[in-house]
């Protein structure tokens, strides 16, 4: 479901998903279930001690079942690394900022989908493990 969301956003019918699989897997962290994204390590970095308080708000939007925060296209900058976004737009054949906004728009879909039921809340910990993210914080 994520390759193909991504594939659509980025090249239409003709992008490869196997190419943007690798490319974004480089980017978001690899050998998750979700065509190779490991979105629980996008969502335990998000909610890390490194980052900001708003990226902890906005992911909580994500596996929540209410609506999702946006994410800026500065902020997916900020939370990849820019060298990271520039590599994989390269190797896409993309442009960075375009990368960057696309990112911003399929990535609380794809959390968002991947928590749907608990999948992903589970395997962080549920709730619990949530809150035990937010005590390393303080």
């Amino acid at each position: 479901m994520g390759m193909s969301l991504l594939a659509s956003k980025l090249g239409g019918d003709n992008a490869d998903e196997n190419l943007l699989g690798n490319v974004l897997s480089k980017v978001l962290g690899g050998d998750g279930a979700e065509g190779g994204i490991n979105l629980q390590g996008l969502v335990e970095k998000m909610m890390g001690p490194e980052t900001s308080d708003t990226f902890t708000e906005i992911v909580q939007s994500w596996l929540g079942d209410g609506e999702n925060a946006p994410i800026s296209p500065d902020q997916v900058k900020e939370l990849v690394g820019e060298d990271k976004l520039q590599e994989a737009a390269a190797e896409l054949g993309q442009d960075e900022n375009s990368l960057a906004e696309t990112l911003s728009e399929v990535l609380p879909q794809l959390v968002d989908k991947s928590s749907s039921g608990g999948s992903l809340l589970d395997a962080i910990g549920g709730i619990e493990g949530v809150g035990n993210m937010l005590k390393k914080l303080f």
